[in-house]
């Protein structure tokens, strides 16, 4: 009974961060719904990655993804993988 109760608190636990955590996070770090803010320390690894890759973002780098999570969120199969490690570190506890 203990091992199903702590499984379900560690997949709270891991949804609860997936879906709040991690928004918050990006949105302090100046990925927004609206776009990188200026200043921020998106802006600077924006700017790096531009200078690394001649100029331009490229479609898939890091800096890519983080704006895509910070304007849309994470999707459904995200938050489920990671409440699913939460569940199975709260398990193993």
């Amino acid at each position: 009974m203990v091992g199903i109760l702590a499984t379900a608190l560690g997949a709270g636990i891991g949804f609860g961060v997936a879906a709040v955590g991690v928004p918050v996070i990006l949105g302090a770090a100046g990925f927004t719904a609206t776009g990188i803010a200026a200043g921020s320390v998106a802006a600077k690894m924006m700017s790096a990655a531009a200078v690394a890759n001649g100029g331009g973002v490229a479609a898939g780098s890091a800096v890519a993804v983080l704006q895509s999570v910070g304007a849309a969120g994470l999707s459904a199969a995200t938050q489920s993988g990671i409440a699913a490690a939460g569940a199975a570190l709260f398990a193993l506890i």
